[in-house]
């Protein structure tokens, strides 16, 4: 079952990676964040686009950051059998993910928007999964 747990970590880190380079590399807010504030981007300031531009550069490499950290730890101690690696990846992923959620949720329930949060449930879900399958607490042997 080991393999399936490197397979969920590494879905989530790659699906990290994707995501932060997506908020890195988007000229603009996303079209929820557009909904959420009832301003379309193009009636922004210069000043407003500059800073919702780094925000998104901030949340993208958050993302970045965790997805690296995860498959690196997949890739390198988490294959050698390594504990602390193994408790590790889930306690990085929960500690962005949960935040991420609660921040999403947020937004859909004090705006109009409808931000993607089924995302951020789906990397808790499988990062939940992955550990529940690993069981780094038990005992060797």
């Amino acid at each position: 079952m080991r393999w399936l747990v490197l397979l969920l970590y590494s879905v989530v880190g790659i699906v990290s990676v994707a995501m932060g380079s997506l908020y890195i590399l988007t000229p603009r807010f996303m079209p929820y964040h557009a909904v959420a504030i009832g301003r379309d981007w193009t009636v922004l300031s210069g000043e407003e686009q500059v800073l919702y531009l780094a925000l998104l550069d901030v949340a993208g490499a958050g993302w970045v950051a965790l997805g690296v950290a995860v498959l690196w730890l997949v890739m390198v101690p988490i294959r050698r059998g390594e504990q602390w690696a193994r408790f590790m990846v889930p306690c990085l992923l929960l500690i962005f993910y949960l935040p991420t959620l609660l921040a999403t949720i947020s937004v859909l329930d004090n705006t109009p928007a409808s931000p993607p949060w089924w995302g951020n449930v789906i990397a808790l879900a499988v990062t939940v999964i992955a550990f529940v399958v690993d069981r780094p607490f038990r005992r060797a042997g």
